[in-house]
């Protein structure tokens, strides 16, 4: 892997940790702020509804301009974004501060995996992508767990002006390490029509759903995995942080499978992934009063959720190549797109008075639902790949 690749991973593991280390935030905040959990949780939501609309919408805007000058900007700005959230002084500002870094961050996302899969050969893309999810693996792992006990120890704010320091050091290594681009001039100019036309394609709208379900399945426990590990399992608060640090290990060690596994066999690795998602989400619904098993099984939905993440983004770029840009996009906004539902449908659930332990059967009805979308992805392709063969056929002469 070029070194590019991994700044660009160092630079997602800042901005992972602030995307989802509000999981172990969720009670400090509230009591802070006097509201309620699903109330604090909707934070989770406003920052992926962030990722959904911004990804393309900067993509879009960005498309003829530097894609290093494009990096260096979007870290100013979301780091801008975690130092107004550490000073919010209400909800109301806490919520757009979390908007404005998620539209920074989804613009990293889609312009750095463009930038990722133009640097390596077509049959290392998965592993290149392995690169820069293992950025919010490693976020999982170290980040978000960090957070959670600075929420504890030093109040939720000194949280945030951790991920503003992270962003500074991401910052310098995009300076320093990514390399300038020359732009594309003459046929290879991006042109926005053009890339526009991948949604014509419907392969490109059931990669989007696949993608959307896997996601919004896991994210329906995992941003309520503090109460339900609290007030289910029994555990103490002090031991969230280990929880989630365990979540994160499994989530690096599912990149690394994933990223090994993926290229060459994509639809594989999706259905095994979402498969072994709903067998954990199931038996987590089942024994999350059991401390030692809810712990366990959020090892293992670390690995199962983020085994799939490098062939549903190889997927994305395989059907939507001729627009690399947008391609990337479109995997920003799909992930978040199910990091919304997730966590929205989780808050109703709860809300509804069903308690925790029925988010995990929320996220299990959603992972199978990934499966069917998975099935019918695989189908489609199969179709496509079959029909320049029927063609060429129908145009044969019969008597040769």
């Amino acid at each position: 892997m070029p070194v590019a690749v991994h700044v660009l991973g160092l630079s997602v593991f800042a901005l992972g940790t602030s995307e989802f280390m509000l999981s172990g935030l969720l009670q400090p905040i509230a009591r802070d702020m006097g509201i309620s959990i699903p109330r604090a949780g909707l934070l989770i939501s406003a920052f992926a509804i962030g990722m959904v609309v911004g990804a393309p919408l900067l993509a879009a805007a960005t498309l003829r301009l530097p894609r290093r000058t494009t990096l260096i900007t979007l870290l100013v700005v979301f780091g801008l974004g975690q130092v107004a959230g550490a000073l919010a002084p209400t909800y109301e500002v806490l919520f757009a501060s979390r908007v404005v870094s998620a539209l920074a961050c989804a613009g990293f996302w889609a312009v750095g995996a463009a930038v990722a899969m133009s640097l390596v050969p077509v049959n290392a893309r998965a592993r290149a992508m392995a690169v820069m999810v293992g950025g919010l693996s490693i976020a999982n792992i170290v980040g978000v767990p960090a957070g959670s006990l600075l929420g504890q120890h030093a109040g939720w704010r000194a949280a945030f002006w951790a991920v503003a320091v992270m962003s500074a050091v991401g910052l310098v290594g995009v300076v320093a390490l990514v390399p300038r681009t020359a732009p594309a001039t003459g046929k290879d100019r991006p042109r926005l029509g053009r890339e526009l036309r991948i949604y014509a394609d419907k392969q490109v709208w059931l990669t989007v759903l696949t993608i959307a379900l896997n996601a919004a399945a896991v994210f329906a426990v995992f941003s309520y995995l503090a109460p339900l590990l609290t007030d289910v399992a029994g555990l103490k608060e002090s031991w969230v942080p280990t929880v989630l640090a365990l979540f994160g290990l499994g989530g690096l060690v599912g990149t690394v499978i994933g990223g090994r596994i993926s290229d060459g066999r994509i639809f594989g690795m999706i259905y095994a992934g979402v498969a072994a998602s709903s067998v954990a989400l199931a038996l987590l619904a089942l024994l999350s009063r059991n401390a030692v098993a809810a712990t366990s099984l959020a090892l293992l939905l670390g690995v199962t959720a983020f085994m799939t993440a490098p062939a549903l983004n190889a997927r994305m770029f395989e059907v939507a190549g001729a627009a690399p840009t947008l391609a990337g996009a479109t995997t920003t906004s799909s992930f978040n797109i199910g990091n919304t539902v997730g966590p929205w449908l989780g808050g109703l659930v709860i809300s509804a008075g069903w308690g925790y332990q029925a988010v995990a059967w929320t996220g299990t009805a959603l992972a199978v639902a990934g499966l069917a979308a998975t099935a019918a992805a695989s189908r489609s392709a199969k179709v496509n790949r079959r029909r320049p063969v029927l063609a060429s056929s129908a145009g044969a002469d019969p008597l040769r």
